[in-house]
């Protein structure tokens, strides 16, 4: 089913959908424009942006007629689209559009304006076969990047000269954007769940985290590894284990149809009985695609089943603040007999030689 025909789904006569955020428009058109507006009505589809994206739009966009808003700007040609098409009230996504933008069109458009951003984004919880496809070459390349940039860290280099490398690794290897900026931290730096690289210089005996992951074609990867350089004391293998015991659990009972509350509850389990319950403050994961962080997730605060064909992560940790922490990620398809884990590189525990 192509991912027009789903918003078109959505809508009777008289009704339409505004596209204003970036995700959506990709969804629909299953095109990238850096910037633009897309109306959608069962009467048609008119696809909105400037000279610096026209020609692209021309080429890459279906199911929209594409038009330049040069001599028009966006509300003369979203107005002129509601009157042809018949609409008195165009849906759109809340959570993107700021109130400045609302207040213009809300004063400015010839209908009323609906919220409707669960039902607009909602159907990218599921992923289609073509997206899972994309999705697949996102995480081989975020693996590759993985196994070349474990042999560029070195004693002496800072967490932002291994950000670097690793940056170069992913586009290297065939990344079209990244899905997010890079988390690389080490030392006690590691305790910080989303720690930002800095000038801090690896040392032997330190953690290293590394939370990263390519996009290709739009759609996102993600993945976490910790390493050891040089070597890793008796407290932090023993975390390391612990987390890595605590993924297991969560993927063992991970399939469709099974509450993401469960799945996050097996995990949390193993890390509360070891006694570090207080250091694991964030949810099991989060879903991915276009966005790195969609819906539905597999956490405590999900009591739904997780839908057949959702992509979400898995990725307990611990953090112990100014000693060190520890987060071991996999990206993983929800299947009806279990799931298929994207991501293909090693978890045990590395040793990096110095």
């Amino acid at each position: 089913m192509k991912n027009l025909d789903k918003y078109l789904s959505l809508l009777s006569d008289g009704q339409g959908l505004l596209l204003t955020s970036r995700y959506s428009r990709h969804y629909g058109a299953e095109f990238d424009i850096a910037e633009g507006v897309a109306i959608v009505s069962k009467n048609g589809c008119r696809y909105f942006t400037d000279s610096r994206y026209i020609e692209s739009a021309e080429n890459g966009i279906r199911g929209f007629e594409v038009l330049d808003i040069a001599g028009h700007g966006y509300i003369k040609r979203l107005n002129d689209a509601i009157a042809d098409f018949g609409i008195t009230e165009l849906g759109f996504e809340e959570p993107f559009l700021t109130y400045a933008d609302f207040m213009l069109y809300e004063k400015n458009l010839n209908c009323t304006l609906v919220p409707r951003n669960a039902e607009i984004n909602g159907f990218r919880g599921v992923k289609e076969d073509w997206e899972l496809e994309l999705m697949r070459k996102a995480q081989a390349i975020t693996d590759k990047a993985f196994s070349e940039v474990i042999g560029r860290i070195k004693v002496g280099m800072t967490e932002l000269e291994l950000q670097a490398e690793l940056i170069y690794c992913l586009y290297k290897n065939g990344a079209t954007g990244l899905a997010f900026d890079p988390i690389v931290v080490s030392g006690p730096n590691t305790s910080l769940p989303h720690g930002v690289a800095g000038e801090r210089v690896i040392r032997e005996g330190d953690f290293i985290t590394m939370d990263y992951g390519a996009s290709y074609m739009g759609y996102c990867s993600d993945m976490t590894r910790t390493v050891a350089v040089g070597y890793a004391t008796e407290e932090m293998v023993k975390v390391y284990n612990t987390v890595l015991e605590a993924q297991k659990a969560g993927l063992a009972i991970s399939r469709a149809g099974v509450p993401g509350a469960d799945v996050d509850a097996a995990a949390r389990k193993i890390i509360t009985d070891a006694g570090y319950g207080p250091y694991f403050g964030h949810g099991y994961g989060h879903s991915l695609g276009l966005e790195i962080h969609e819906a539905p997730n597999p956490n405590a605060k999900n009591p739904e089943p997780m839908p057949l064909k959702a992509v979400a992560s898995a990725e307990p940790g611990i953090y112990l603040p100014g000693k060190f922490g520890v987060r071991i990620e996999d990206t993983c398809v929800y299947l009806e007999d279990g799931i298929e884990i994207l991501t293909a590189s090693p978890k045990e525990l590395i040793i990096v030689p110095v």
